[in-house]
């Protein structure tokens, strides 16, 4: 078990994480959520022991072993994708390295390819590969999901869920969240919030929580209000001191009810009005785009139009991003026509932020390199907007999470006036809310929209043409995102990136050494499974004798509350039976979780 106990923050003196604890139990699988920003990121690296608290501790017992998937990370070069995941772990079984691969991706052939020959996102696959290969017995996962296709994610889901060591993910993929977690940790300014249920089952918790809450909020300032009415009535006149002072001394012990804070701040994302382009904003002709040694996509047709909002579709790696590339100049075709409108100004949001901004630069200087003279006096309102205020603007880049990456990114291409917005992956790092508001920007935007994303949600409604990337072509599809899903029969575009769903599986008989492997696997998983059941149990028996009590005490309570004595504090017996009553109920929910678990 990992301790952390009252672990507090502060950047500048404004505090991020506020004497926060929790514990992370063998085999658990936890949810770390909030906004961007909120100290998710940090958490993860004072564990690890990259950066140090203000104050508190994180305890790790000698014998735990951690592996960390950071958000942003350096690869390593020279090596093959197969060695350099088995030289990480050289003691793991021969033909585990290559599972993992297979499972986040990788094609047999690919193997033997050096890992600089690979995109950003496939590398984080093989940094993902070489941890899940050394089987720590804590893995902390930043976005882990953000680079990887729905077959992927799926092989990774599962891999999870039968993981015997413990997880603490970040995450903003509510889905997966929900398949993988069975423990939702919440960071809302500062402060932090445990719920011992998935992610979709705790956003309703929370808002049944800040309900109740309000509620007996309320309740209770009725009850001060009309004690005070009492106390300032009767204050003066002897016959009723003694009430009077009994009252006073109720409000004095009494304990308030506060309301929990909630972070309402949100982002406000408004693109300048755009100049008139040509009709016509770019235009490819038997287009043919790769890199030396591989062609990525040949003969395309595209056409984009002025007010257009097309979408880019199709698995990772079939050249929705070399499309970008090529569109902004990054690269030249290999073949065909390429070429952007008559007065096109066109502003380009990069999917990896973190190679586009320098670390060194902090976020006020980030947007002073590129900010016209005229717009100067306003980059401060700027970058409140996209909630940089106060000590924030003087961060490095280096300690941004990737939501404030993206974030500033965005801040950065607003500083001029676009007609086109070529946007690979906005939402990649934004939390769900952020999300939402850059989609309406978006539809009120009144130029031209090019966009790279998996997002149904975010793409429903606000594209009207897709273009879809499939084997080494480029397919046009009129419409919004659902007429094309509808076409396609498919219920997501994560879908897309199916591969081979109707080709013949080979063999899937276990060899005898395999055999042999799960049977000593499965003994393993009953002996865990039985020392499982082992603790439910106790843990039940002790709930029982608890909610016992307390009953046994809250009858004592209602039977002096039905007939008090002159000695009894009437406030004080209410106070104790409510805090009871409280008690019974929060023991009797965790009874009935821990009974469904023995039954399951």
């Amino acid at each position: 078990m990992i301790g952390i106990s009252n672990l507090t923050v502060a950047f500048g003196g404004t505090p991020l994480l506020d004497g926060i604890s929790f514990h992370i139990s063998d085999g658990e699988k936890i949810g770390l959520v909030g906004k961007n920003g909120a100290g998710k990121s940090t958490i993860m690296k004072i564990i690890m022991g990259l950066e140090k608290p203000d104050g508190g501790k994180v305890e790790i017992p000698r014998e735990q072993t951690i592996g960390y998937l950071p958000q942003i990370m350096s690869h390593h070069k020279g090596k093959s994708v197969l060695d350099e995941v088995k030289d990480s772990s050289p003691e793991a079984g021969p033909g585990e390295a290559e599972k993992i691969l297979s499972g986040l991706g990788f094609l047999q052939e690919e193997f033997s390819r050096p890992t600089e020959t690979f995109s950003q996102g496939w590398n984080m696959r093989i940094e993902l590969a070489k941890i899940l290969l050394a089987k720590p017995s804590l893995l902390l996962l930043d976005e882990p999901t953000n680079h990887l296709d729905i077959e992927s994610i799926e092989w990774f889901e599962t891999y999870l869920r039968s993981y015997r060591g413990a997880v603490l993910v970040v995450s903003h993929d509510r889905r997966f969240l929900d398949n993988v977690t069975s423990r939702t940790i919440e960071i809302i300014l500062g402060k932090l919030y445990d719920y011992k249920v998935p992610y979709s089952k705790f956003e309703e918790l929370r808002k049944e929580r800040m309900a109740q809450q309000a509620a007996a909020y309320e309740n209770q300032q009725k009850m001060i209000a009309k004690t005070e009415d009492f106390i300032r009535a009767f204050r003066y006149k002897p016959t009723k001191s003694n009430q009077v002072q009994s009252r006073i001394k109720a409000l004095a012990k009494l304990e308030r009810i506060e309301i929990d804070e909630t972070d309402n701040a949100t982002l406000r994302v408004k693109f300048p009005p755009a100049e008139r382009s040509g009709d016509v904003v770019y235009k490819a002709v038997g287009l043919t785009a790769g890199y030396p040694g591989k062609t990525v996509f040949s003969g395309a047709d595209i056409e984009i139009r002025r007010g257009e909002k097309v979408a880019l579709v199709g698995r990772n790696g079939e050249g929705k991003t070399t499309l970008m590339r090529v569109i902004t100049g990054e690269l030249e075709p290999v073949e065909g026509e390429s070429r952007l409108g008559y007065n096109v100004n066109l502003g380009y949001f990069a999917q990896n932020q973190e190679d586009v901004l320098d670390p060194k630069e902090t976020v006020m200087s980030t947007v002073e390199r590129v900010c016209p003279p005229e717009l100067r006096p306003k980059l401060r309102d700027l970058l409140a907007q996209f909630l940089f205020r106060g000590e924030d603007i003087d961060k490095r880049v280096s300690v941004l999470s990737g939501g404030e990456r993206a974030r500033l990114g965005m801040a950065r291409m607003m500083l001029k006036k676009h007609n086109v917005l070529a946007l690979d992956e906005p939402t990649n790092h934004m939390d769900i809310k952020s999300k939402d508001i850059l989609k309406q920007a978006l539809k009120d935007f009144d130029g031209t929209l090019i966009v790279v994303s998996h997002d149904r949600v975010f793409l429903d409604g606000l594209v009207d043409k897709l273009y879809e990337f499939k084997g080494g072509k480029v397919k046009e599809h009129l419409g919004g995102v659902s007429e094309f899903l509808k076409k396609k029969k498919i219920d997501s575009l994560r879908e897309l990136e199916r591969t081979g769903a109707d080709a013949p599986q080979a063999s899937m008989q276990p060899a005898p050494a395999e055999r042999k492997e799960d049977a000593k696997r499965e003994f393993q998983e009953r002996k865990a499974a039985a020392k499982e059941e082992r603790k439910l149990r106790s843990q039940v028996s002790f709930l029982e004798k608890e909610i016992a009590r307390f009953e046994e005490e809250m009858k004592k309570i209602e039977a002096k509350l039905a007939n008090p004595g002159n000695n009894d504090d009437i406030f004080a017996l209410s106070s104790t039976y409510l805090d009871h009553k409280r008690n019974v109920e929060a023991m009797t929910e965790e009874w009935g979780k821990l009974i469904e678990k023995l039954e399951e």
